[in-house]
């Protein structure tokens, strides 16, 4: 028996067009990943960027259970001395709703290279309007 093993010349993308609209962050970033990844296709290699590209719109409208918008909190450092910045939850949806889905979604994929090339496919859009028209995506729903 022979296992197939997909090589970039045979992968096919696609374009999909998913609304954030009332979903659960981490349940739809968890589904969002895997078709990045392509786990949702019969000829997903590990080692291969085989996934689709995925626009999110709506990402002001997801939805967090329990006491995350108080309690999750986003840290980051500037590397200088005294340079640790938090964010609240709240406080991030508010001001940059896409960077609280991509930073999801992100923890998510492979780290290195394969990736980063996988997290270039996603399209995060606070609103309902997107640029991508031209590709045609398709709806997914989850």
């Amino acid at each position: 028996m022979n296992t197939y093993m997909a090589s970039p010349a045979t992968i096919e993308r696609k374009w999909y067009v998913v609304d954030a609209e009332g979903q659960t962050l981490g349940r739809l970033a968890s589904r969002v990943a895997s078709v990045l990844r392509g786990k949702n296709k019969p000829t997903y290699t590990p080692f291969l960027d085989c996934g689709d590209n995925v626009i999110v719109i709506n990402a002001s409208k997801i939805k967090v259970t329990g006491k995350k918008l108080e309690q999750k909190i986003y840290r980051r450092h500037s590397e200088y001395v005294g340079g640790l910045k938090e964010e609240t939850l709240r406080h991030k949806l508010a001001n940059k709703p896409e960077d609280v889905f991509e930073l999801a979604v992100k923890g998510m994929l492979p780290k290195g290279t394969l990736g980063r090339q996988m997290f270039k496919k996603l399209h995060v859009y606070a609103g309902a309007e997107h640029n991508q028209a031209a590709q045609q995506p398709v709806e997914l729903k989850f």
